[in-house]
């Protein structure tokens, strides 16, 4: 039972960290949109957000009603995903500073950022959340959302990286 609370609150805290990381991203729309940046492909997003909110409830619910305690390797592997993921969110968040934003943006004349962790991974905070919607589940047994989610999350995230693409070719 004290791993059930331990991970409702991880996932509280995760939930605390996503509400954060939307205030910056709306602090850092508006600079964007000062220096002359504008959204594309809006419609996406309401797909997006769904999809993550869905998951916060869906891994609530998969872990109290089945009530498993996971196996001490389940653990290590699972935390292991959620460390990898959070390194490269925010490592693509720290390269992108002011130019990170959880819409497509396109500000006219910005080169497109090449250094950092960008070097090495051309969409690194998509694969941070690929392992952080499969890995964060698996903390407490919730299979089910952490396969159903995972296949949805890559569904969605081929079709948002093509919209990225179709933007960063404005520039």
């Amino acid at each position: 039972m004290v791993s059930l609370w331990a991970f409702m609150l991880l996932v509280a805290l995760l939930a605390a960290q996503r509400l954060w990381e939307l205030r910056r991203s709306r602090r850092n729309e508006i600079r964007m949109r000062e220096k002359g940046g504008f959204e594309r492909f809006p419609e996406h997003y309401r797909v997006l957000v769904a999809l993550h909110v869905s998951w916060f409830a869906a891994m609530l619910a998969e872990v109290w009603y089945f009530r498993t305690a996971p196996p001490l390797w389940l653990v290590i592997a699972a935390f292991s995903g959620l460390a990898a993921g959070q390194t490269l969110r925010y490592l693509a968040i720290r390269t992108l500073a002011e130019r990170w934003s959880t819409r497509i943006y396109v500000v006219p004349d910005a080169p497109l950022i090449k250094y950092g962790i960008y070097r090495f991974v051309r969409h690194p905070n998509y694969l941070g959340v690929i392992l952080e919607i499969a890995s964060v589940p698996l903390l407490h047994t919730a299979y089910g959302t952490a396969v159903v989610f995972s296949l949805a999350n890559l569904i969605i995230l081929c079709h948002r990286i093509r919209l990225e693409e179709l933007a960063l070719d404005e520039i």
